[in-house]
């Protein structure tokens, strides 16, 4: 998640536990009239609008699928976790990742000094702490008004580090067999909260970071959880620490909301609701710095193993993807998106000015199905608000904003004539976690570790016992 601008002394999990400890899920409040209609709407969909027009909202579409599940990550961008996967990975050569020549990756950006620094693979699992940058500013100067060449001087070499398959094993095997998006970017150049807010709500509301003016802002046209709930569709919010829906006032019920051990639990009995949204635990598994990656890379493997292994799986299709780019190079520009209201970024007077009319950056975005089109790249633009498009075009429910009503509803991952994976891949486990332990110690670094087994603790007090 992002870092609070002015509040160094307030994280993000704090936040998280105050509101939910209030019952900020729970917490009601009026909704704001709609917003004034931004301009040049003329051909766009509109907000409240249902994808099939003729039908009633709620009516399902896409039989094949009747299971959506999203597992949102944080803070890794796309060349960063996938970039050397058209060197690594066979028959994946035609990926928009990193370029390697002579076996060295030639991406750069100017470090201020007349030089250029490169990119390159991490020494160890273990990310440094509160670097790279990834705020409002910070992003914007990364954008460099399209030049992409900012980086460096947002957030200093360390943006110029990337994962490969050594460290990743079980993202490049899943990225060997599934589709992957390679233009599917975050919502907007900024911090968590506005991201997931893009999701949930179709819109960050006046959001540009991670603090406590979340809590104080409702969904200017209420959620994705709200529709589904007017339509009896059900979900679950399965969280290891904490919700990230409480970021929204009134985004759910406590009825809502489960403990991850009750997916695991769920999954092998068959009862996924009709959609899950997976939060993981935001001090370990997440994957933000400055986590343990493989540590995350773990707990991504036992959720997708769960649902491959499960009575679900025929009917199933898994979303896995990151909120924003964590401050970590891309190559990709950002395109013009949609605003998706009349609600401008609250910008202070030290902000680089903006809007919310162009997508963030490059994030990592792998679909997982048995319907999913084997070794299938999309180039279709697409972002956080396309996940909302998937969910509203499968039981035909209004939009929310602009944004979500013309996002790209991404069923170009699937082909429903033929399941390709209705005998699922065999897939490695996730890594063992002692070598990168070792590594992580050889830098004197460390990372927070997992406390249960579903977390990875198991692998973690393995390793430690034999040190």
């Amino acid at each position: 998640m992002g870092r609070p601008i002015g509040a160094a002394t307030i994280t993000r999990r704090s936040l998280l536990r105050s509101a939910a400890g209030a019952g900020a899920v729970l917490a009601g409040g009026a909704v704001p009239a709609w917003a004034r209609l931004p301009a040049a709407t003329a051909g766009l969909r509109q907000p409240d609008s249902r994808p099939f027009p003729h039908l009633p909202a709620g009516t399902p579409s896409l039989p094949q699928i009747k299971h959506i599940v999203v597992l949102m990550m944080e803070n890794q961008s796309f060349d960063g976790v996938l970039g050397m996967v058209p060197h690594q990975v066979v028959g994946r050569g035609y990926v928009d990742g990193l370029t390697v020549r002579r076996g060295r990756v030639v991406n750069s950006q100017p470090d201020g000094r007349g030089h250029r620094l490169h990119a390159r693979g991490f020494a160890s699992p273990c990310q440094l702490g509160s670097v790279p940058n990834q705020d409002w500013n910070a992003s914007h100067i990364a954008y460099a008004n399209g030049r992409m060449d900012g980086f460096v001087k947002a957030s200093g070499p360390i943006a110029m580090r990337v994962w490969d398959r050594s460290y990743l094993p079980f993202t490049y095997a899943l990225a060997e067999q599934f589709p992957i998006g390679q233009r599917y970017f975050c919502s907007t150049l900024c911090q968590t909260y506005p991201n997931r807010r893009f999701f949930f709500c179709g819109t960050a509301s006046g959001l540009i970071a991670t603090d406590a003016i979340t809590f104080k802002t409702p969904a200017a046209n209420g959620t994705i959880f709200d529709r589904l709930d007017a339509h009896g569709i059900s979900w679950i919010n399965y969280f290891q620490n904490l919700p990230s829906l409480a970021i929204v006032p009134g985004a759910g019920s406590h009825a809502r909301l489960k403990k991850f051990d009750s997916f695991y639990s769920d999954v092998a009995a068959g009862k996924l609701p009709q959609f899950s949204f997976l939060d993981p635990n935001y001090n370990t598994t997440s994957e933000e710095d400055p986590q343990n990656i493989q540590v995350g890379e773990d707990f991504v493997a036992r959720v997708t193993h769960a649902l491959l292994n499960s009575p679900n799986w025929k009917h199933t299709a898994l979303f896995i993807t990151y909120d924003e780019h964590g401050g970590y190079y891309d190559h990709v520009p950002p395109p013009r998106a949609i605003r998706p209201d009349s609600i401008a970024p609250k910008l202070a007077p030290n902000d680089v000015p903006g809007a919310y009319d162009r997508y963030g950056f490059r994030v990592p975005l792998i679909v997982v199905s048995p319907w999913a089109r084997a070794q299938y790249v999309s180039n279709v633009v697409q972002d956080h608000t396309s996940l909302a498009a998937f969910i509203e075009r499968k039981w035909n429910l209004p939009a929310m904003t602009f944004r979500d009503a013309n996002a790209d509803p991404m069923t170009d991952y699937f082909d429903f004539r033929q399941p390709a994976f209705a005998r699922p891949p065999r897939l490695p486990a996730g890594p063992p976690l002692g070598p990168g332990l070792a590594k992580c110690r050889a830098q004197d670094l460390s990372s927070p570790l997992p406390s249960t087994p579903n977390d990875g603790a198991s692998d973690v007090s393995r390793y430690l016992r034999a040190q």
